[in-house]
């Protein structure tokens, strides 16, 4: 029958947490001691003693019971308990196979679950290693004892011994745990323990939440059975620990907690931490001695400022931790702590230099292992003679065990670093060990090749020509030139181009529609010794004539139709279609120059942060490394053919064009029409075999999604620009399997390219890694304080060697800022390739195998469909707007993939009229090119700001779907065409319902997007529309109009066809006669 009451005293807090974790969340918690006896030991009498010691305390014949309707059990304790002892003979092992034996034992052990409702839960084994030396191993549950448990034990055992061999009565009074029990909780409910309370409730701990190490793996399983890996700290440390510790008058524990943290803040990037210490819970005389569990982990905030000195750090942790001690009796998870259920890293020390000698024998804690709460991590630090051992006790469900090794290596370096340095900031201390060092910086910059020198880039195009002349060089449409007949039309415009001046160093800007004479241009521009300049048609004026400005530019080639758009010029005009008489005049023979490897190629302007574009200055040598580099990575010498459909005033397509003309390759320039329009494309590839195309994602994305598969390369397929998802990968590789596909990375200041990664499977990565340096380029992984980071940890990528640029046009101040002097120049003895470092702002981390990668930015820099956007260029231009008054533009992602230009935007209060966002659009556009104009507008009354004043991001609310002025002035489609094309903008743009006045880009819209509405009108109307056209009717009914007459054009044309096929099988008399009488139809 079962049993309706039973007889017991309350669990302490302690017990209590230990029980609800072990009953709640799988989690074995136990702690188990090894006490070393040496000298002629009597196993009967140490047997007694052991007995003695369960007989005197009453925790050790303590059981936990409870009825069925209840959650917590009850301290049930037994008049006797007969302590069961195994005796392990280890005497013939070595002494090597007798430590191995030890440590499987307690691995042995903590797989035992204890029969906590019927036996007490403690076990003892006495292994014999020699005729005077002994172990004594001890299992206990983490109900019943701490680590100063163990510790007292080996005291008392010591004791009862001595007292037993001479036959002395015991005469001490143990206090019983049950009864420090019930005090514990009659503390916590009486109304004193208010005030402790509110100690621990006025910590800040919030940190608790947010640690996560790098190298965290997800997992379902919850089970808790934590590992760890042992290290020793050599004798030198340990000294010149415990004088750092006399000298700062600080216990050694607040020296190894300090480094603790720093490690941990180094690693995860956080200045915010919370470590839960170790609290013995015996700060009472009463309690010095008491056995049981009284320790509980005690949270201690911290925040670590990169200024501050180690030595003022000691003396904030050693505050801190009193603190704590002294309110430790107040603490409860379960009350101060509602957001944990533990803290996920935890730290202990213990000294076990204590050594109890009775009888001729000696009696000393020689190891242990304690594990009395939850934890992610945890250092445990031993002070053993005169050694020191550390212990890196880990989740394994969670952390690998090669990491950790990795941690704990970490952990004495930045240990020595700190003792001989305590004087140093924090941010200076090291936490990478010389090994860890060798491989950050110098194995993993081992990329030294060497390529033809004092070669500029004409020259090898040159030598290309002496090679293979017949062969197809370039293609546009139904054009084509040979290497012969594209050198022979380059040298005509450098002949000419000399003759206005153009040499070394003199900048020409290069104003063309995709074509021939792009190519043309540029190669003649490059023959006659100058640099280009390439200038994006579809810029605003405003933006190109400031380009023109800054850069000086006397000399532009151009074509007719362009010219005209282009209201301020320089003073030299050459039109290559309408001059082509006049440039034909000159020689077609290669010039001879005396250009320089150093001297400039060209200068691409990027988006610039002071609100005007920056040109970036780049040499031949660049290029030239630049070639050889990905040549070597991606291998072309099977490509033939190479597709060119990125914009030319970006440097995104120099890996198709120049390693085309310079290899003996077939470059095919594709139109801006046709790059955009999947159907188009796909035929063009389907007619011209592409072995390589260089691409963005999000363009490559958009044109898939439009149902083309046929714009996929035989061979190479080379990804750059932003960061590319897994998603995309796996779409091409199901529908290209044989083409290899690469991640391509790099600034437009490190010339093209400096990261490659050969994609084949999935990695564990959020998106595709970037890959490894190229040829003669270092890449540097640094935090705030150009200090390396570890492997895994996120870092400011910086890049050295061959392709950083020669800097920034005309901008020296802003030239120094980002290209900074190389602190790792001569890193272990061996000179660094470049003096320099480019400072990208990109974030990234090194992962296991070397490769890196993208994890995002550290300013307000943003990538969207490849392009590089300042915000704050977009922000400055904004505010030139006479009724704005405050702007703030940033880039959201509330779709996914579908990142978007937001600006919120507060009015002048003294503007009468505030303007709508087709005005504000209209505005940008004025001064910006189509990508930097901004998807949508949010008006507010005021800037939501944080306590510190700063702008509050987070508040800032996502833009609606439509704008008001929109949903205001909706009308409905009228007729079939217009609902066609609403229905497929609201499908393609995530709206619920679409205007026919609605404007195209004020609903989010793009030029991608754009893309995929072509696409669908081609499928549901069979219209053919160039993407241009959204531009000049971005609203549905003027679009509509556009389709109609598409439509109507398309009719004619198939009528006329019919009629004339007619006629076709009429004899000529029959044809002549029907067309007399006119019954064509």
């Amino acid at each position: 029958m079962q049993a309706t009451q039973i007889e017991g005293f309350r669990l302490s807090p302690q017990q209590k947490r230990i029980w609800l974790l072990e009953k709640g969340q799988n989690v074995s918690l136990r702690v188990q001691g090894a006490v070393s006896i040496v000298g002629k030991l009597n196993i009967d009498v140490l047997k007694t003693a052991l007995q003695n010691l369960v007989n005197r305390h009453e925790i050790f014949r303590t059981t936990f019971c409870r009825l069925p309707e209840m959650e917590i059990p009850v301290q049930a304790i037994a008049d006797n308990y007969e302590i069961g002892i195994t005796e392990l003979n280890l005497q013939d092992l070595s002494e090597q196979e007798q430590e191995s034996q030890i440590i499987e034992l307690f691995e042995r052990l903590k797989e035992i679950s204890f029969n906590l409702a019927n036996q007490p839960p403690i076990q003892a084994y006495i292994l014999c290693l020699g005729s005077d030396k002994y172990t004594l191993i001890l299992n206990l549950s983490a109900l019943i004892a701490d680590v100063y448990t163990l510790k007292h034990l080996a005291d008392k055992i010591s004791i009862y011994y001595s007292a037993c061999l001479q036959g002395h009565k015991l005469d001490d009074d143990p206090l019983q745990y049950a009864d420090i029990a019930e005090w514990q909780n009659q503390i916590l409910e009486s109304a004193e323990s208010e005030l402790g309370k509110e100690y621990w409730r006025k910590q800040d701990i919030a940190a608790i939440n947010d640690f996560n190490l790098w190298f965290e793996e997800q997992t379902t399983k919850d089970s808790f059975q934590p590992q760890y890996v042992y290290s020793i700290i050599d004798s030198n440390t340990v000294e010149k620990l415990e004088l750092l510790s006399s000298k700062y008058q600080v216990n050694s524990a607040n020296i190894l907690l300090s480094c603790w943290l720093i490690l941990l803040s180094k690693i995860t990037r956080q200045s915010d931490l919370c470590v839960g210490v170790v609290g013995n819970g015996r700060k009472y005389a009463e309690l010095d001695q008491a056995v049981g569990i009284l320790s509980k982990y005690l949270p201690i905030a911290c925040h670590l400022q990169p200024e501050t000195k180690f030595s003022e750090l000691l003396q904030q942790l050693h505050n801190s931790v009193n603190n704590a001690w002294e309110w430790q009796e107040y603490f409860t998870w379960e009350e101060t702590v509602k957001s944990a259920d533990f803290c996920p890293v935890a730290f202990e020390f213990t000294d076990l230099r204590e050594n109890y000698s009775v009888a001729g024998l000696s009696f000393s804690l020689s190891k242990y292992y304690s594990c009395i709460d939850k934890f992610k991590i945890k250092l445990t630090c031993l002070h053993q003679d005169n050694a020191l051992i550390t212990e890196l006790h880990f989740d394994d469900q969670l952390y690998r065990l090669e990491d950790i090794e990795t941690l704990a290596e970490q952990f004495q370096t930045v240990l020595a670093d700190a003792i001989a340095n305590p004087e140093t900031a924090i941010s200076q201390l090291n936490i990478l060990s010389d090994r860890q060092l060798q491989q950050l910086l110098v194995e993993f910059n081992q990329t030294s090749i060497s390529h033809p020198p004092d070669r500029c880039i004409h020259q090898l195009f040159e030598e290309q020509v002496n090679r293979t002349p017949d062969a197809i060089a370039l293609v546009f449409e139904q054009q084509q030139l040979t290497y012969a007949q594209l050198n022979a039309r380059a040298n005509q415009l450098a002949h000419y181009l000399r003759s206005l001046g153009v040499g070394r160093e003199v900048l020409v800007g290069l104003y063309t529609e995709r074509s021939l004479e792009m190519i043309i241009g540029l190669l003649g521009i490059l023959k006659a010794g100058g640099a280009y300049i390439p200038l994006d048609p579809n810029y605003p004026h405003q933006r190109l004539a400031q380009m023109l400005a800054d850069a000086q530019v006397r000399v532009l080639v151009t074509q007719q139709q362009l010219l005209k758009e282009l209201p301020q010029h320089p003073p030299e005009v050459i039109c290559l279609d309408t001059d082509f008489e006049t440039i034909a005049q000159q020689s077609h023979e290669n010039l001879q120059t005396e250009v320089k490897p150093e001297n400039l190629i060209y200068v691409l302007f990027t988006s610039g942060s002071t609100g005007k574009p920056k040109g970036v200055a780049v040499e031949h040598r660049q290029l030239c490394n630049y070639l050889n580099g990905i040549g070597a990575k991606i291998d072309f010498s099977t490509c033939r053919s190479f597709a060119h459909v990125a914009t030319f005033a970006a440097d995104l397509g120099n890996t198709t064009i120049f390693p085309a003309l310079c290899n003996g390759g077939c470059l095919h320039i594709i139109s801006q029409e046709r790059a955009t329009n999947s159907e188009a494309l796909g035929e063009y590839f389907e007619r011209h075999t592409i072995d390589c195309l260089k691409i963005v994602p999000a363009h490559l994305a958009a044109l898939l999604t439009s149902g083309s598969q046929k714009i996929l390369p035989q061979q190479r397929l080379i990804l750059g620009g932003e960061a590319c998802s897994w998603q995309l990968i796996e779409q091409i590789q199901q529908l290209a399997p044989n083409c290899q596909i690469f991640n391509h990375y790099g600034p437009t200041e490190t010339t093209v390219g400096v990261l490659t990664y050969p994609i084949q499977n999935r990695t564990d990565c959020a998106t595709v890694p970037m890959g490894k340096a190229i040829a003669n380029t270092q890449i540097y992984l640094l935090d705030s304080h150009l200090q390396p980071v570890p492997i895994g940890v996120p870092g400011e990528l910086y890049i050295g060697g061959d392709s950083l640029a020669r800097g920034y046009l005309n901008l020296p101040e802003l030239t120094v800022e980002k290209f900074i002097a190389n602190p790792f120049n001569r890193e272990h003895g061996k000179a660094s390739s470049s003096h320099r470092l480019y400072k990208t702002g990109d974030l990234a981390r090194y992962l296991r195998d070397g490769n890196i990668e993208f994890l995002g930015r550290i300013d307000e820099q943003v990538k969207i469909r490849g392009f590089r956007i300042e915000l704050e260029e977009i922000r400055l231009a904004l505010q030139q707007h006479p009724t704005v008054q405050q702007a703030i533009v940033c880039s959201r992602e509330d779709v996914p993939g579908d990142k978007r230009l937001v600006a919120y935007i507060v009015f002048e209060p003294s503007a009468i009229l505030h303007p709508q966002s087709s005005d504000l659009r209209a505005f940008l556009k004025e001064k910006l090119p189509e990508y930097m104009v901004l998807s949508a507008f949010v008006m507010l009354k005021t800037l939501p700001l944080t306590a510190n004043g700063k702008i509050d991001r987070e508040k800032l609310p996502a833009p609606e779907q439509v704008p008001p002025e929109l949903a205001a002035t909706f009308v409905a489609p009228r007729n079939q065409t217009e609902e066609a094309i609403a229905q497929i903008w609201a499908e393609v743009l995530a709206v619920k319902q679409v205007g026919i006045y609605d404007n195209f880009f004020e609903l989010g819209g793009h030029s991608l997007i754009a893309t995929q509405v072509i696409s669908r009108l081609r499928q549901s109307l069979h219209v053919e529309l160039p993407l241009r056209q959204f531009f000049d009717s971005p609203t549905v009914a003027d679009l509509a109009v556009i389709v109609a007459q598409n439509l109507a054009e398309q009719t004619d044309e198939a009528t006329l066809a019919e009629a004339l096929a007619e006629l076709d099988e009429l004899s000529e008399e029959e044809s002549q006669a029907v067309l007399a009488q006119g019954e064509i139809e």
